[in-house]
């Protein structure tokens, strides 16, 4: 016979106390009921544990790490992609509100308007639209918010009509399983079409370099395109490379619907366009292609890399702009250009969302970098030749001072050329030789005369493979050819590859690990552009950061307010010093000011243009010239903080503010070390502050630990060798405890951290590595121990006992 069931917390079974639930528990039990009970779905509007970034790459030396990733407990969807709140939980020892600050946090990321909190007692509810009375109240389980209540809120905070909710809630194409758009690709894709939805005629994004800008114009034009909300598109574009990697990547699914406008012609047929300005324009009226289409052709007209010719006035791609001037347009940007002459904004307005380098790099999402600056003799101090001095062709040199921006463009000091394929080549060899490395040079001679002398200085690769060294500029059809397996993450060759300007962008080099800058830099958004190459992250291929070797004196550009995202290392090497930098820094040497960052000088007037095309055309007399020596000048060592600015103050005292700002006495960081299973968590924590730890451990010794740097520093305690961390712990006899065999797995344990330095000793994966492979596979070592649990209360014993003091 079956007994009847008991009621929660009736007689016969015990009143579930929540002060003992998980953060999980009340999750699971109070607040997902109360949210489906209000009336959102369970599987198509409610996402739990949402992660909306993975965290940024923490550089340690010359490896890096993941940092802390940020996720949201829920997010609630009135469509898929349609984001409306951030519910965030606590367990039910803290007040309701506890999590409200976190709450409010993700929401402001997310672009959403409400953001709650709760620790299963009810709600904390917050209103971002500052429509409400009080921006925050309680609500009680029962009274959360339906989802078409949040909607009419979201609709009228965002002056949206009937018609244009219909707009802004159309459908995103359907990507595939695991692939889904970034939470800031989510915002720009709605945030254009609501001011679609509101009839905006002229619409600016701003997107960094790699951030997905194509994808993301994709999942536009795919919405209102599907919709009928406009049916003829116009996607513009400036380099044939941009149009061919949109037509046949992300643009793909647009299928037969789609075509690119080439050999001048245009058929009428077709519903979604692309084309290069130079395809539909010419220098008189009779080659303007795109006036064969009428003024109102177009509903949607769409321009990539918009701060090129469209934000200059007087330019003829402007000239379409404003001949479909029915149509809608928005203007794609990573560098938005605000000069006296060109503005991008006076003709496209603000932008109505921007997702900038810094926020990129500081997500996660984008690669951070290091740079490694040389300064030759010759650029800093100028070259005068003698009088009646003449070049390699006999012809007579002008007689004045030639300086760095002359170089390789007015004149041609082919030392100088060799001194920077040297040094471009030495620090491949000490650091990756098979590291994809793009050489932006002055102009396509000058790519060509760098392509040889990169040949010259990796004679033996280049003999195993002549694709070893490649120059892939406008004019150069093999070099052409290979630009997609340069690109391709698994092609192996090229792997240098010199250019002018067919590189700087637009081209999607995710596996770049190297940008060689030897080319004068005119402008923020072209150095934008350039550093753009390298700003991809792609783990699998062990890509997590890049490095930027600067011969130009470009990455000046780092100290104009304007630029949005920082250095994590600046290296000037000395002469004799190793052409990578080392795993650490020392501290910054010379009296306060030297070496002050001076602005890049613009090139000379007169140079190539855009290299996409054959070079030709008018340019000034090049002087060669083959013996004149120059030299790599001795020059500080440079590192920058965390906020990008060059640190001016010691290491220590740098250090000792960052591991405060975290932990305010010694106490609180030992008892966060001891309860923390893993150790290298702490010091990521703490590197992320602004923690130098390595410029630490090269300053003060590479004996000691990162507990005793930080305590040291921080604290004031002396510090204690890893070494004698070791043999403190066995006078101790505190592996007298165990039997053997798990004796000798934790005395190799020891060692491994007194002679290497290993910070996590917990972690299984030194188990596969010697001397630990000698005691047995990893399964046989945790079984002698009792199994997995006891054999990580073993070791965690022991990281515990090396810290206590002696």
């Amino acid at each position: 016979m079956a007994l009847p069931r008991a009621r929660p917390g009736g007689r016969g079974e015990p009143r579930v106390n929540k002060k003992d639930l998980t953060e999980r528990d009340i999750c699971t039990k109070y607040i997902t009921p109360a949210i489906v009970k209000a009336g959102w779905d369970l599987h198509t509007q409610l996402r739990e544990e949402y992660q909306v970034k993975p965290g940024p790459m923490l550089v340690h030396g010359n490896a890096a790490s993941r940092g802390k990733f940020q996720r949201a407990d829920y997010v609630l969807l009135y469509k898929p992609n349609v984001p409306l709140a951030v519910v965030e939980a606590k367990d039910n020892n803290v007040p309701i509100s506890e999590g409200m600050q976190q709450a409010l946090r993700y929401a402001e990321a997310l672009d959403v308007p409400f953001a709650y909190a709760s620790n299963g007692d009810g709600f904390v509810e917050h209103d971002r639209t500052g429509n409400a009375k009080k921006p925050e109240r309680h609500l009680s389980n029962d009274e959360f918010p339906s989802p078409d209540e949040l909607w009419e809120r979201y609709a009228k905070y965002k002056g949206l009509t009937t018609e244009a909710q219909r707009i802004v809630t159309l459908d995103y194409f359907p990507d595939a399983p695991g692939k889904a758009p970034r939470y800031y690709q989510i915002n720009a894709i709605n945030r254009v079409l609501e001011a679609v939805a509101l009839k905006q005629r002229r619409i600016l994004l701003v997107m960094a370099t790699g951030t997905g800008k194509t994808y993301t114009a994709f999942q536009i034009i795919w919405r209102l395109w599907k919709a009928g909300v406009k049916k003829r598109i116009l996607f513009l574009a400036d380099r044939n490379i941009l149009v061919d990697q949109t037509k046949t990547n992300d643009f793909k699914p647009f299928g037969g619907a789609m075509t690119k406008i080439t050999d001048r012609k245009v058929d009428k047929s077709f519903e979604i366009y692309l084309a290069l300005y130079q395809a539909i324009s010419g220098a008189d009226e009779s080659k303007d292609i795109f006036k064969q289409f009428s003024r109102d052709f177009f509903d949607l007209i769409v321009v990539d890399e918009c701060h090129r010719g469209s934000a200059d006035q007087n330019s003829a791609w402007r000239e379409i702009l404003e001949y479909f001037t029915s149509a809608t347009q928005l203007g794609l940007t990573a560098t938005p250009k605000e000069t006296a002459d060109v503005s991008t904004t006076d003709y496209f307005g603000p932008a109505v969302y921007t997702y900038s380098l810094k926020q990129g790099i500081e997500d996660g999402f984008l690669a951070p970098y290091k740079v490694v600056r040389f300064d030759l003799d010759k650029d800093l101090e100028g070259w005068r030749p003698p009088k009646g001095k003449k070049d390699k062709l006999g012809r007579e040199i002008e007689l004045r001072t030639y300086r760095q921006r002359d170089f390789d463009r007015n004149l041609v000091l082919e030392q100088r050329t060799e001194l920077v394929a040297r040094k471009i080549s030495e620090f491949l060899k000490a650091t990756d030789r098979f590291a994809k490395t793009i050489v932006f040079c002055e102009d396509i001679e000058h790519a060509e005369r760098m392509r040889e002398a990169l040949v010259n200085q990796n004679g033996d690769l280049c003999a195993k493979n002549r694709r070893y060294v490649m120059r892939i500029t406008g004019d150069s059809p093999e070099g052409k050819a290979e630009l997609d397996n340069f690109i391709h993450p698994e092609e192996r060759y090229p792997v240098l590859v010199t250019t002018s300007k067919l590189l700087s962008t637009g081209v999607d080099t995710q596996t770049c690990k190297v940008i060689v800058l030897d080319q004068n830099i005119e402008s923020m958004s072209e150095f934008k552009q350039i550093i753009g190459r390298g700003t991809r992250i792609h783990e699998e291929a062990g890509k997590q950061y890049f490095t930027i070797l600067d011969f130009r004196r470009a990455t000046a550009y780092f100290a104009d307010p304007a630029f949005d995202g920082e250095p994590v290392q600046v290296y000037e090497p000395r002469r004799g010093d190793p052409a990578a930098p080392p795993d650490d820094l020392p501290e910054t040497a010379g009296p306060a000011g030297e070496g002050a960052v001076q602005k890049p000088v613009a090139p000379a007037p007169g140079g190539e243009g855009d290299d996409e095309g054959t070079g030709a055309g008018a340019r000034p007399m090049k002087y060669v010239v083959a013996d004149v020596p120059v030299l790599v000048v001795m020059q500080r060592v440079e590192y920058y903080g965390k906020d990008g600015k060059p640190i001016n103050e010691s290491v220590r005292e740098f250090s000792k503010k960052a591991v405060l700002g975290a932990y305010g006495t010694l106490d609180a960081f030992v008892q966060r070390w001891i309860h923390t299973e893993r150790k290298r968590a702490v010091v990521d924590e703490l590197i992320e502050r602004g923690l130098l730890l390595d410029h630490l451990a090269e300053e003060i010794g590479r004996e000691y630990a990162a507990f005793d740097l930080v305590c040291h520093v921080a604290f004031g305690q002396p510090p204690i060798s890893r070494k004698q961390r070791a043999s403190n712990l066995r006078q101790r006899k505190v592996l007298a405890a165990h039997g053997e065999p798990a004796r000798a797995v934790l005395e190799a344990l020891l060692a491994k951290y007194a002679e290497e330095g290993v910070e996590d000793i917990a972690d299984l994966a030194i188990l596969k590595v010697a001397p630990l492979t000698k005691l047995g596979t990893p399964m046989e070592i945790v079984r002698s121990f009792g199994g997995r649990e006891a054999y990580l209360k073993a070791v965690r014993a022991l990281e515990n006992e090396l810290y206590r003091a002696s």
